[in-house]
């Protein structure tokens, strides 16, 4: 399992402010933690800079990878702040995200194909956000033909099956874990990623729902997310699950964990 922390995001009040302020050791010691608690990729949001975005997105990943030797998930719909982010990267990021919509696919095409880096393709098209698991599923299809079309490799493409919040639609999850499902059943060797916290935007008690939402789509087929690594009870239901679904040889990731004193005897 790939797991991303989420930590460093402008839309958090205290990174918001820690870029304005160039607060280099902050932002250096959220990505620490990060790692430290078991995240093997961290995930880049500059997107609340605004007309700073691309400036500050740089500045991000000058920062973080001056302490930490990770790739990183360049998080922006700015193909300027992207290519900015990828000319100072070490080593292969991963731009999220290309869609099927016309404008952004041929400018971030352009980006993963030049710089060879991984990719998150959302399922969307033209005509809008999918309201359904089919739709999903079709924009998938062509998206990875598209991708494949273009010279991007099976093995660095990450599907987002782009999760609706269950406060606007509360069969939301059930249609994600369908989707999964779907892409995992008929597109062998491409990844499946999702952000675990988009499904509890705007509801009350959101680690409950996040904790209890992220076995569900590991058993569907996830094999990357993007979650908050600091959170000991969310990532010792992300190791239960892998042990629990066959994917922990000997439980040996279980009990090193436990052994450590990351998984608490309740």
């Amino acid at each position: 399992m790939v797991i991303i922390g989420e930590r460093i995001n402008t839309s958090r009040k205290d990174i918001f402010e820690a870029v304005v302020k160039k607060d280099v050791r902050f932002i250096q010691e959220e990505a620490k933690q990060q790692i430290d608690a078991g995240a093997s990729m961290l995930d880049v949001n500059a997107g609340m800079m605004l007309e700073k975005e691309p400036e500050c997105l740089e500045w991000l990943v000058k920062a973080i990878q001056d302490v930490v030797d990770v790739a990183l998930s360049l998080d922006s719909s700015n193909p300027v702040a992207i290519e900015k982010a990828l000319n100072v990267h070490r080593g292969q990021a991963l731009i999220n995200s290309i869609s099927l919509e016309s404008s952004r696919y041929n400018q971030m095409i352009k980006l993963v194909t030049e710089h060879k880096s991984s990719v998150v393709g959302l399922c969307l098209d033209d005509k809008g956000f999918p309201t359904s698991s089919r739709e999903r599923l079709d924009n998938a299809s062509n998206l990875l033909d598209k991708l494949m079309r273009d010279g991007v490799d099976l093995s660095v493409i990450y599907l987002d099956p782009l999760i609706c919040p269950l406060s606007t639609d509360y069969n939301a999850g059930k249609i994600i874990l369908e989707t999964i499902n779907g892409i995992r059943e008929s597109f062998t060797g491409v990844h499946i990623i999702v952000g675990i916290s988009n499904i509890s935007f705007g509801m009350p008690a959101r680690r409950i729902l996040n904790r209890a939402f992220l076995p569900m789509s590991i058993a569907a087929g996830v094999d990357a997310v993007i979650i908050d690594p600091l959170d000991k009870n969310m990532l010792a239901i992300l190791l239960a699950s892998e042990t629990l679904f066959g994917q922990d040889e000997f439980c040996l990731k279980f009990i090193e964990a436990f052994r450590r004193g990351e998984i608490i005897k309740s």
